[in-house]
């Protein structure tokens, strides 16, 4: 395919020579835009400063998990308590009863509710130790956890400042390279640049260069039957590569 350079309505700007330059100085300008966003996707700022926050969220999580065992094991203990207060109660009531039993089967029957109370008493008792191992544990884990909750939130804020610093270079780059890009576009043609856009889309680097019989987008050596066709295309006409596409500035 053959590309005006120019038409009846738009000329090529004279203050940019000749517009093959100026198609590989807009290209360069695209491709260091691209480049600049792919650094800006790929900072290893932004790695760091995801990993800080996860460590972050991890701390959080643990923090939030054991405070919830401390809470569940004093209420737990809290339990035992209670319900080792109320046998204790309901024991001595039965222990002043037995003493005034005379009957024999009624003794017993008290002995074996006495009996089964403290049985009930002593799991409460291994239970409420089990809870209580279970509290200063957590409260040890806790202590761990608070003891390094400044260096980590000290990490992520600093990984934030330097995620900040990298994309605000990057931002202003890329400002930049608009603003160049702006300048560049009224000296090309409107067909032209259309043409320019389309391929881009496409193939990502929409000019390159002919070096020799190389074209330096595809990397690819024209044929001597393509290489001359290329060179005995007008002066006022942009040719395609015949191997990848891309407009062919000689």
């Amino acid at each position: 395919m053959l590309v005006l350079v120019s038409d009846n309505n738009d000329q090529a700007a004279s203050g940019h020579g000749d517009i093959g330059v100026v198609l590989l100085e807009l290209q360069a300008i695209d491709t260091a835009h691209d480049q600049s966003v792919h650094r800006r996707d790929t900072l290893t700022e932004r790695v760091d400063h995801a990993e800080a926050v996860d460590r972050m969220r991890n701390w959080e999580s643990q923090r939030v998990t054991t405070i919830g065992m401390i809470g569940e094991a004093e209420a737990g203990i809290a339990e035992c308590e209670e319900a080792s207060a109320e046998i204790d109660s309901h024991r001595k009531r039965l222990e002043a009863q037995l003493k005034t039993v005379i009957a024999p089967r009624e003794a017993e029957a008290l002995q074996h509710e006495i009996a089964t109370l403290t049985e009930r008493r002593s799991d409460l008792d291994d239970r409420e130790l089990e809870l209580m191992s279970v509290h200063s544990d957590a409260e040890s884990r806790l202590n761990e956890l608070l003891a390094i909750e400044g260096a980590l939130r000290a990490e992520v804020a600093g990984a934030d400042e330097r995620l900040a610093t990298a994309e605000s270079i990057i931002r202003s780059e890329l400002e930049s390279l608009a603003a160049r890009r702006e300048l560049l576009l009224p000296s090309i043609p409107p067909a032209l640049a259309k043409r320019y856009e389309a391929v881009r889309s496409k193939l990502g680097v929409a000019a390159a260069r002919l070096a020799g019989s190389r074209c330096e987008g595809c990397h690819l050596d024209l044929s001597a039957g393509e290489l001359d066709e290329v060179r005995r295309t007008p002066d006022d006409r942009i040719p395609d590569c015949p191997q990848c596409g891309r407009m062919l500035i000689r």
